[in-house]
C-alpha cells in the first residue's frame, strides 16, 4: 500500500512539474512576440519619415541602373540591397564629372533574409528620391534548380516590406 501511495504523489508531482515548464515555455514565447512586435513598430516609425511614394517620379524607369531608390536583388540564401547615397556636396559644380561620380555614391551590402527590416530601417533619408519604395527583382544568372528558393525569397521579402509599410516595385512586372 505505501508502495503504491508512493507512486501516485511521485507521479502528480511529474504532471505539476511538466505542466509548470509548459506555463513558463508559453510565458517566455509570449514575451519574446511582445519584443518583436515591440520592435516592428519602432521600424515602422522611424520609416514613416519617409514620405509616401510618387510613381509619376518612376513610372517611366525600366532600367534597374536608373532606379535611385534601394533596389533589392534576391537570391537563393541572400538578398543583395543596393543603395544610392544622395551628394553631400551642395554645389553644382563637378557633379555627376570624374571629380564626383555618381557610382561612388552606390553601395551594395549582402544581407540575411532575416536582417532585412533592419537594413531598410537603417538607411538614410537621402536614399529615398522617389519615396518610401524599393525595387525587388530575382538575382538575374541564377541556377535554375534554384528558382523557387528564389521565388519564395522574393515572396518573403516583400511580405517583410509590406509589414514595414514600404511600397515594392517588383521587377520586371512593367
Amino acid at each position: 500500500m505505501a508502495l503504491l501511495l508512493f507512486i501516485a504523489v511521485t507521479a502528480c508531482h511529474k504532471e505539476e512539474q511538466a505542466v509548470e515548464g509548459v506555463a513558463k515555455k508559453a510565458a517566455s514565447a509570449e514575451r519574446q512576440a511582445q519584443a518583436t512586435a515591440t520592435l516592428r513598430e519602432q521600424q515602422r516609425a522611424q520609416l514613416e519619415r519617409i514620405p509616401l511614394p510618387t510613381k509619376s517620379l518612376y513610372v517611366d524607369i525600366h532600367d534597374p541602373g536608373a532606379w535611385v531608390n534601394p533596389f533589392l536583388y534576391v537570391e537563393a540564401e541572400t538578398l543583395d540591397l543596393r543603395v544610392n547615397l544622395v551628394d553631400a556636396n551642395p554645389s553644382s559644380l563637378g557633379q555627376g564629372t570624374m571629380l564626383r561620380p555618381a557610382g561612388a555614391r552606390r553601395q551594395e551590402v549582402q544581407l540575411r533574409p532575416a536582417d532585412l527590416a533592419d537594413a531598410v530601417t537603417a538607411l538614410p533619408a537621402g536614399a529615398w528620391r522617389y519615396g518610401r519604395v524599393i525595387a525587388v527583382a530575382e538575382a538575374p544568372g541564377a541556377p535554375a534548380k534554384d528558382r523557387p528558393k528564389i521565388r519564395r525569397n522574393v515572396e518573403a521579402a516583400i511580405q517583410q516590406l509590406n509589414d514595414l509599410g514600404v511600397v515594392v516595385e517588383e521587377w520586371p512586372a512593367r
